[in-house]
């Protein structure tokens, strides 16, 4: 007979246990757009159930830290030039991080070539977005080096991050078409907007349990993406814009 059937307790007693969020930490430089697009999808409850735990800049009067305040997380400024070395610095940070025990870690708009071994702490839990439609344009200045190509297409990336810079396995896209009036200033505007779109819907996915890294690809529910991982079109990533004709070339 179970404590139930002879009436010396009940379900009612019964006390589940909490289940605990997933913990995302944010990493920043500057501004924090990226960010404050995943504190807004945060707080519709469009992050998978997530939890931004903490946002770390290895700057420390970045405006990202101050967005982070407002939205009560704790934010923290760990300066990069106050370290000896690139290793050194790396250290410290996992340290931080670790603090704060994540399921996972975004690197929006972090502006630091990692280590090796920070990279390897944190292999198939750290996602970055990319302002370009990996693989082309890795490294900086892509808008600048779009318009200079002429391309008739530009964009962004969301990658898992591997040592190889910005060459780990892409989970989503999101296409611009390039006009031959774009600069590189409205590339920049264009994409950051499209950056702030599918960002969310990356970290999302992944604190889902749906997006994963596998050692070689990313997969979206078991199954191996292409190259390019998932690609939001123009169209598409303009019409959840809401973009008018003119500023959607």
């Amino acid at each position: 007979m179970s404590e139930f059937e002879d009436g010396s307790g009940t379900l009612n007693d019964f006390t589940a246990e909490a289940v605990t969020p997933p913990r995302i930490v944010v990493l920043i430089s500057g501004n924090g757009g990226n960010l404050q697009a995943l504190i807004d999808a945060q707080s519709h409850d469009r992050l998978g159930g997530g939890e931004i735990a903490a946002v770390v800049s290895n700057v420390a009067d970045a405006y990202g830290l101050k967005r982070a305040r407002e939205a009560g997380i704790d934010a923290v400024a760990l300066p990069h030039r106050e370290y000896d070395s690139r290793e050194a610095y790396d250290g410290a940070l996992i340290k931080v991080i670790e603090r704060h025990e994540p399921d996972l870690v975004v690197l929006a708009g972090f502006m630091r070539i990692l280590t090796p071994r920070f990279v390897q702490r944190f292999i198939g839990r750290m996602l970055n977005i990319h302002p370009s439609l990996l693989p082309a344009y890795q490294g900086l200045d892509t808008h600048a080096r779009a318009v200079a190509d002429g391309v008739a297409e530009h964009g962004c990336s969301v990658h898992f991050v591997t040592e190889e810079l910005d060459g780990g396995p892409v989970a989503l896209q999101a296409a611009l078409n390039v006009s031959p009036e774009d600069s590189p200033a409205t590339l920049k505007d264009k994409v950051h907007a499209r950056e702030h779109l599918i960002l969310p819907i990356a970290v999302s996915w992944f604190v889902e349990g749906r997006l994963r890294f596998d050692g070689t690809h990313a997969t979206m529910d078991g199954v191996a993406l292409p190259e390019r991982g998932m690609r939001m079109s123009h169209e598409d990533a303009a019409e959840e814009l809401d973009e008018t004709d003119d500023s959607a070339q």
